[in-house]
């Protein structure tokens, strides 16, 4: 195994990043009903980080922590994934929302409001609301959601990089991805932003806002569906 930054065994990595394992977990959490357990998701974290001292390799050029952020997160993802609660018809309406915003967005040329939204599924705004929090809470949406798998997880063999073409529809997803979240509504962009980038909590971005914990998750999945609803090219619509 190749060492990172100098520690010499798995259980010296798994001491040194089990805080990294416990942050990941607990701004997941904050989007996920009260029924998963922090302590489910860490447990599933674990296993990840125990799997990336196995396999990575310091030549790749990506510092141990990154390989590990992304291998501790897809692990948490296939746990909520096989275990994914949300009954059939929460999956059905989220998609009924992405298909309306490409409808309104296609016939205007303009961001798809709420209300325009909900006036093409020919439901009230507050039927709209609620969709949006059933679809943040159904399951972790994330850029995976969208066809990408939080950065090459691979599938536990000592290979970092996905195979060539594998590698060059990544890119262009990639690419994509990048630019439809750049046509985002600014407010969208930086509640994205504000959760990835600075990896934030909705109560922490709320407050930023000023505006409630549960707006914040509706910002969130609306951006997400939209973005669904832009890259329908690439998700077969």
């Amino acid at each position: 195994m190749y060492t990172a930054q100098g520690i010499r065994s798995n259980d010296e990595l798994v001491t040194r990043y089990a805080p990294l394992v416990k942050r990941i977990a607990y701004h997941m959490i904050g989007r996920l009903p009260a029924s998963v357990m922090v302590d489910d998701l860490i447990q599933a974290g674990m296993i990840g980080l125990l799997d990336a001292a196995k396999h990575y390799d310091e030549h790749q050029g990506a510092s141990f922590e990154t390989y590990a952020s992304i291998r501790v997160r897809g692990a948490m993802l296939d746990e909520l994934r096989r275990n994914d609660w949300a009954p059939k018809s929460v999956h059905r309406k989220a998609r009924d929302v992405a298909a309306a915003v490409r409808r309104v967005e296609a016939e205007t040329g303009n961001d798809a409001s709420g209300q325009a939204v909900a006036d093409e599924m020919g439901i009230s705004l507050d039927e709209y609301h609620r969709i949006l929090l059933d679809a943040s809470t159904c399951k972790v949406i994330n850029f995976d959601d969208l066809g990408m798998d939080e950065g090459a997880m691979g599938d536990g063999s000592d290979e970092i990089s996905p195979a060539p073409l594998q590698a060059v529809q990544d890119e262009r997803f990639a690419t994509s991805l990048s630019g439809a979240i750049g046509t985002l509504p600014e407010r969208e962009r930086l509640v994205l932003s504000l959760y990835y980038d600075k990896e934030l909590n909705l109560k922490e971005i709320g407050a930023i806002l000023g505006v409630s914990e549960s707006r914040i998750s509706q910002l969130l999945s609306q951006a997400h569906l939209r973005l669904r609803a832009r890259l329908g090219d690439w998700l077969g619509k």
